[in-house]
């Protein structure tokens, strides 16, 4: 997905997958994690896996010695696959795309739309992590990482995966309020749901207008509002500002998704009390 939006400088900024639209149209960045946190969180999941691997290897070491040698190697195979497989898939699956040492330095595996990952990510980062990271001592693993716009190691660019910092500070820009003028008409005019990379556009538009210079700021605004007015019937009054329209057209379309989703919740709220 790809939209223009206004920046500061009146040049049009892009709207990329990293980042993540949420219901009301506002572009939330995850910014990808750096390389050294990924070292650092990596080498704490790499002590926690000899660890793990040395637990497990006592516990099935004095069983393994009492068998033949082919149950050895099946007790060899098996702890390999547990503790290099079954353990951090598992692990990353029930967080959510975490693992020890990315709890500990804040970061967070998402997909590369920027979603929670499922198993089957989880899986593919952890097969291919075995060889990338412990087979090859991690060098695939940290030079596909320094070549990579978004840290991602080979286990990413397989799984569709990245990761990154999950302790941001978020600062929404307050919501565009109804301009008084047009209220009377906003409330009686046809106003449909405007397209997500358009909306978002609108939305950033409004909230660094007053640092756009005044002539790139009507330019812009009239753009805008010429793209918006297809989905609005009446057109508003005569000798409208395109700001104002726009304005206008998202505080709108915000009041009434509102009321939507308040009508929403109290019809399933009638339907659970009702069992």
């Amino acid at each position: 997905m790809s939209t223009g939006l206004p920046s500061p400088a009146g040049e049009f900024a892009t709207l990329t997958d990293d980042d993540l639209v949420t219901g009301e149209a506002v572009a939330l960045d995850l910014p990808p994690a750096s390389l050294g946190a990924r070292m650092v969180s990596g080498l704490i999941d790499i002590i926690a896996t000899v660890a793990t691997l040395i637990i497990v290897v006592l516990l099935v070491l004095p069983i393994a010695l009492q068998t033949d040698d082919a149950l050895m190697w099946v007790a060899y195979v098996g702890t390999m696959i547990t503790v290099f497989l079954v353990v951090p898939t598992t692990f990353e699956t029930l967080t959510r795309g975490r693992s020890l040492g990315k709890l500990a330095m804040g970061l967070r595996t998402v997909r590369d739309d920027a979603g929670p990952i499922s198993f089957q990510h989880a899986f593919v980062r952890a097969l291919i992590g075995f060889v990338e990271i412990y087979a090859f001592s991690g060098v695939p693993a940290f030079f596909s990482a320094l070549l990579s716009s978004k840290g991602k190691r080979l286990g990413d660019y397989a799984a569709g995966t990245y990761v990154v910092r999950e302790r941001v500070v978020l600062r929404l820009p307050m919501p565009a309020p109804m301009p008084p003028p047009l209220a009377r008409w906003a409330a009686s005019a046809d106003i449909a749901s405007l397209p997500t990379g358009l909306a978002v556009a609108v939305r950033q538009f409004l909230g660094r207008s007053g640092q756009i210079d005044p002539a790139v700021r009507h330019d812009l605004a009239s753009r805008l509002a010429d793209q918006a007015r297809p989905y609005v019937a009446p057109a508003p009054p005569p000798g409208t500002p395109p700001e104002a329209f726009l304005a206008a057209v998202i505080a709108a379309r915000r009041d009434r998704d509102h009321r939507r989703l308040h009508r929403e919740a109290m019809l399933r709220h009638r339907l659970t009390a009702r069992r």
